[in-house]
């Protein structure tokens, strides 16, 4: 007897981490209910995929939506607009908004600000504090929230625990695995004297590649010395790179679009302070690391740190800008452009966006397309060429570092729990975001 669905995918090349090949996908109830030759079933609704890759939902473990507190930069639902837009399915949003997310009313919060106005499910980070890391292990176990974030290195807004004594309080009263931003604040604070006035190319001269790499050590050490899971965000050198691939048994980590795409000298003289990052990217040897840590298996998940700031506050003379740039929306055009251009195949480009950022954060149902896990799916045209515009990005901030780049790869379609979300360059259904469920909780 013939299956009924309500939702087939047909005639498409269905992608994952471990294999590709012609399927077709049937949805039942927000969940995938059959993968493989559906010709004599029935549906619904039928999406003709020929000539389409489908992709297991694209998940951008790294964003920061700035809401609340923020909202002139952007929110929750213009940020997940973005990313719906950009063919990702669910996003981790990061808890530097003002206030901080650092307790359960701030979790709580977010969670009903987000559910049904974004338009992808999300999840978030509680923020690090030394007044709340006795609470800690309480709250990365409250719903919708993907893990424990640590600044070590200061950055946008006010959370900040540098020193060795309070990271390892955090670790020993946590027992998910942590996020941090990886950079020694002591050195920073040393060569803040280097920063030029009017002179984004002194970014990555402050904020050097050994300041990167001894805060990594120290955070690596403390994780060995703990017994506990981390994970390194945005890596920028070649050097932590080559340290990481020896620190498998207790850290994984994170490269952004951003670092993978922008090179220094090059950015800060096209762009200038709009190419101002935290950790900066750096010079072409680097960004040479970092590929080679794709290659090698290093990179654990690609994340897009899309962290908006308005063109004013990105125009003040440097160092009085703000470091950030939008990236949820550009980081699948970006990453199939490097595709396209042999830099990784299609292949590994799904485990470092989907099956990757399951496996580190022990996501529950998502991450691949199997049955009975949601019917999250990014649908792409390997072949489309386009061009990004600043008409076409979403974010309240407006611009692009990448206006005008050509690019070959293009998101078609999303659908999250088998709603189709956007179709050729459109939100199509009024915003249905859910929180993401974890193992560990």
């Amino acid at each position: 007897m013939a299956k009924t669905y309500d939702l087939i995918l047909k005639g498409g090349t269905l992608v994952s981490h471990d294999r590709a090949g012609p399927a077709d996908i049937g949805v039942r109830a927000g969940r995938i209910a059959g993968v493989g030759d559906l010709g004599t079933s029935s549906a619904g609704e039928t999406i003709d995929c020929t000539g389409l890759h489908i992709l297991p939902g694209v998940i951008d473990s790294h964003v920061h939506f700035r809401e609340p507190g923020l909202t002139h930069k952007e929110d929750l639902e213009s940020g997940s607009r973005g990313a719906v837009l950009g063919g990702v399915t669910a996003v981790f949003e990061m808890p530097n908004t003002d206030p901080a997310t650092t307790n359960a009313d701030a979790i709580a919060d977010k969670v009903r600000r987000a559910h049904h106005r974004m338009h992808c499910d999300f999840a978030f980070y509680v923020g690090a504090t030394r007044e709340n890391t006795r609470a800690l292990s309480e709250l990365e176990r409250l719903p919708g929230v993907c893990g424990v974030k640590v600044f070590m290195g200061s950055s946008t807004g006010s959370l900040l625990i540098e020193d060795d004594a309070g990271v390892r309080a955090v670790l020993q009263n946590i027992s998910r695995r942590a996020a941090f931003h990886s950079e020694d604040e002591y050195r920073l604070r040393e060569r803040m004297n280097l920063r030029v006035e009017n002179d984004p190319r002194s970014h990555p001269v402050w904020r050097d590649a050994q300041a990167a790499l001894m805060c990594t050590q120290r955070l690596i050490a403390l994780a060995r010395e703990t017994g506990k899971r981390v994970h390194v965000l945005h890596v920028t050198s070649r050097e932590e790179m080559e340290f990481l691939a020896s620190c498998k048994d207790v850290a994984t980590c994170e490269a952004t679009p951003a670092h993978l795409t922008l090179h220094a000298p090059d950015c800060y003289e096209r762009l200038g302070t709009f190419a101002q990052l935290n950790p900066p990217i750096r010079d072409a040897g680097h960004q040479t690391g970092l590929w080679r840590g794709i290659a090698e298996g290093v990179v654990d998940t690609i994340g897009s740190d899309h962290s908006p700031h308005t063109r004013e506050e990105k125009s003040h003379p440097y160092p009085k800008t703000h470091s950030g740039m939008p990236g949820t929306q550009t980081l699948l055009p970006l990453m199939l452009n490097h595709v396209n251009q042999g830099r990784l195949s299609l292949q590994r480009l799904v485990e470092l966006t989907s099956a990757g950022p399951a496996r580190v954060f022990g996501i529950a149902g998502k991450g691949q397309v199997a049955t009975d896990f949601d019917a999250d799916l990014t649908i792409v045209d390997l072949k489309r060429r386009e061009t990004i515009t600043e008409s076409w990005i979403a974010s309240r901030a407006g611009w692009s570092p990448y206006s005008g780049m050509a690019v070959t790869g293009w998101p078609i379609g999303t659908i999250v729990r088998g709603q189709r979300v956007m179709w050729d360059n459109q939100v199509v259904n009024p915003a249905k975001g859910e929180r993401v469920r974890f193992v560990e909780t």
